[in-house]
């Protein structure tokens, strides 16, 4: 959430904890709400109303944030005097909700993204790791890699371990391997 005021930030947070008010109505109907005279409208939106008074707004209008049918946000256009918007103007705000729903999106794209690599990566090191533990375990017992990675896992989960976390034990030297060697596989 962005703001151009600190007042207009806590009518919009307020607006949030209470369910109330012209912006909600948008992101409930996907539609854009407009009240041109907010006294008006003390018995549509009463919390809503009474706390637009205290921040000195007396009109607002909400713009949707669309992605094709998904509602993602709201335009707010709060205004110290009553009245209806020009044309011009709901356009240029639709059009600025517009590009800002185009930015937001490109940025949940980009952190989806980030966090997909991040967990790939994790989950590479995690095999990279389990894969050297079972060829020390191999060659320290004279087993099998599958034999290896069976005491392991049987190893890690009577103790309640992070496999990953075991494996780094056994390659860094951190941890017996006989108790591990020594586990029946199951």
């Amino acid at each position: 959430m962005a703001t151009s005021s600190q007042r207009a930030e806590l009518l919009e947070l307020f607006a949030v904890e209470t369910e109330d008010g012209p912006c909600i109505d948008c992101v409930r109907s996907g539609r854009p709400v407009f009240c041109t005279d907010l006294t008006t409208e003390t018995s549509r939106w009463p919390r809503f109303t009474a706390a637009a008074r205290e921040c000195g707004f007396r009109a607002a209008h909400a713009l949707p944030m669309r992605l094709r049918d998904q509602i993602i946000g709201v335009l707010t256009l709060l205004d110290v005097e009553p009245g209806a918007p020009e044309p011009e103007d709901i356009d240029l705000g639709q059009a600025l909700a517009d590009v800002a729903t185009i930015g937001i999106l490109q940025h949940r794209t980009i952190e989806q993204r980030d966090v997909l690599a991040g967990q790939l990566q994790t989950a590479l090191h995690s095999r990279v790791v389990i894969e050297q533990a079972k060829g020390v375990l191999a060659e320290r017992g004279g087993i099998s890699t599958d034999d290896a990675f069976a005491r392991l896992r049987t190893y890690a989960r009577a103790r309640h371990l992070r496999l990953t976390d075991l494996a780094g034990s056994v390659v860094d030297g951190g941890i017996d391997l006989t108790a591990i060697l020594a586990e029946n596989a199951t």
